[in-house]
């Protein structure tokens, strides 16, 4: 019998990659292509729509060229995406051979130009807390069609006509993958643009009326395990059912096979997301985000979120501001240099505080400063920085849901720094598991796909799949992470400060 695959695209902030998993769950392939980021001004970051959909294109031939010389078949391709991120497009075929024609740019998660949205907004938030599960933020994707409604009124009649479709990074993969036949999203990427009511399952259409957007412009929600279309644009890949579709954060975990009430996990990429599951859909917590954390066609699994802006960012940048040649990796080999920050704290709110603050006012900061302070204590201090963002989010977890969390299970790129790893464990004070499999965004896609394709018949049967791990427990003594927490505590505060201006 020939050996069947699924090739599970992931389509991230920087890279776009794509992976061939068999019927254990495993890895056996990967490609990977960059992809840019466009900053035309302060506080604003784009992405070209093409760009994204080529370089998918790109890395499923690759994947689709492994899976013919091995002599195997592929039988699903899944899809996890960067969330958020903005896009409209017109249905009709581009030059370069996209089913789409995009209006513009993308506009990124991390873009903050509908700040004056939601301003505007402000007396809906609560409204759109109670329906959304999400507090009102420049990241959420409907404050960027809005802003981009404001800039170009003349799409409103063509969005209403049917001219212009809306969508996030997995619908416009979609649409163009299955030749601009499908235009639909994952229950996990549509609670995440602020328009969907968690309670109905469906778009709300007082909040469409809020925003300003037609039904008919945005994609279908469905479960994020099922047959969402077939590819027909790429013809070594002809004919092939596309059989999930989820969000990144909500796709590691799924990937990281523990699906109990109260396992939480955090994803460290550009930004990071912590995500802890829950019985069912929670009252409010107003310092985190209600979500879905992946759906069924049986069922709908809850979670809370909390959301940070720079986590491997804050490197990144620290790398930038000290001119070095490759900005992340130095940095994280600069903060290897020393035993600590040595007092430093580096908040890196450049772009605001996410959870559990959601302060868009807030700026980025670097507090206690001596003669002595070098680069390196500023690269160490990136790393605290990281650490103690996750901390504070866990924290409010904990808080909202009334338990202790033993254990924070941890994925993406970033916790392959055995350094930053430790330091989550010291300022945690307990276990934090790391997962051996280094993709589990596009593995938990994959998961997902193989239940749509009976490889697998329930959640439970995913969870006896092979996995891997490496753990790392605290070893900062009580009182240097008391004074540790405390002056991260008041660098915090002096960030935000211009919010009470």
């Amino acid at each position: 019998m020939e050996r069947e695959l699924i090739l599970a695209i992931d389509q991230g902030t920087t890279n776009t990659k794509a992976l061939l998993f068999d019927r254990e769950g495993k890895s056996i392939f990967k490609s990977s292509a960059a992809v840019g980021l466009l900053q035309p001004k302060p506080g604003y970051v784009e992405q070209d729509p093409l760009e994204l959909w080529h370089s998918t294109c790109a890395v499923m031939r690759e994947c689709a060229a492994h899976a013919k010389q091995a002599g195997a078949k592929i039988a699903g391709i899944a899809i996890s995406n960067q969330r958020e991120t903005a896009l409209a497009w017109r249905p009709q075929r581009s030059e370069s051979g996209s089913a789409g024609l995009p209006v513009c740019n993308a506009i990124t998660w991390q873009c903050r130009r509908s700040e004056p949205i939601c301003e505007k907004l402000r007396d809906a938030a609560d409204l759109l807390l109670r329906r959304t599960g999400l507090p009102l933020d420049p990241l959420l994707t409907a404050t960027k069609w809005a802003w981009l409604l404001n800039e170009q009124p003349d799409l409103q009649a063509e969005l209403e006509q049917g001219t212009v479709l809306l969508g996030t990074v997995d619908a416009w993969l979609l649409y163009n993958l299955t030749g601009g036949r499908t235009h639909a999203t994952d229950l996990t990427n549509a609670s995440r643009v602020a328009l969907l009511n968690l309670a109905t399952l469906d778009w709300d259409d007082e909040l469409l009326k809020l925003f300003g957007i037609p039904r008919q412009a945005l994609p279908k929600p469905a479960a994020s395990s099922g047959v969402f279309g077939t590819c027909t644009v790429l013809p070594e890949l002809s004919g092939v059912p596309v059989v999930s579709m989820i969000g990144d954060s909500h796709a590691a975990l799924v990937g990281h096979g523990r699906y109990e009430p109260g396992v939480v996990k955090a994803t460290y990429g550009t930004g990071s997301s912590l995500m802890m599951l829950t019985p069912s859909l929670t009252s409010e917590a107003r310092n985190l985000a209600r979500t879905i954390a992946w759906s069924l066609p049986e069922k709908t699994q809850y979670a809370l979120e909390g959301n940070i802006a720079m986590s491997g960012a804050a490197t990144q940048w620290v790398g930038e501001f000290l001119g070095l040649a490759n900005p992340t990796s130095d940095a994280a080999a600069l903060a290897e240099s020393v035993l600590d920050a040595g007092g430093v704290v580096l908040v890196p709110a450049m772009v605001g505080l996410g959870a559990p603050y959601w302060d868009s006012a807030a700026r980025g900061m670097i507090a206690n400063l001596e003669r002595t302070h070098t680069g390196a204590h500023l690269a160490r201090a990136s790393l605290d920085a990281i650490a103690m963002q996750v901390a504070d989010v866990l924290n409010a977890m904990e808080s909202a849901a009334g338990v202790k969390l033993p254990v924070l299970l941890a994925d993406g790129g970033a916790t392959r720094n055995r350094t930053l790893m430790q330091i989550q464990a010291d300022f945690l004070n307990r276990r934090v598991q790391r997962s051996a499999q280094e993709e589990l965004s596009a593995r938990g896609a994959a998961l997902l796909g193989g239940l749509a394709l009976g490889w697998w018949h329930s959640i439970d049967e995913l969870a006896s799949l092979p996995s891997e791990s490496e753990h790392f427990d605290p070893k900062m003594d009580d009182q240097c992470r008391k004074e540790s927490r405390q002056r991260w505590s008041l660098a915090v505060a002096r960030a935000r400060l211009r919010a009470s201006e």
